[in-house]
């Protein structure tokens, strides 16, 4: 385990690869945030 987080925050695909999940989990809370504000309107 301890190799596995050397890898992620070390090397240069490491970071890519958290910056792309960070991304895609910001984005699909930003989207649910939108489109319940969205349903929320239309009552």
């Amino acid at each position: 385990m301890d190799a596995v987080m050397k890898e992620l925050f070390t090397t240069d695909i490491g970071l890519l690869a958290l910056f792309t999940l960070s991304f895609i989990v910001g984005m699909g809370l930003f989207l649910w945030y939108r489109l319940s504000k969205y349903a929320q309107e239309k009552q």
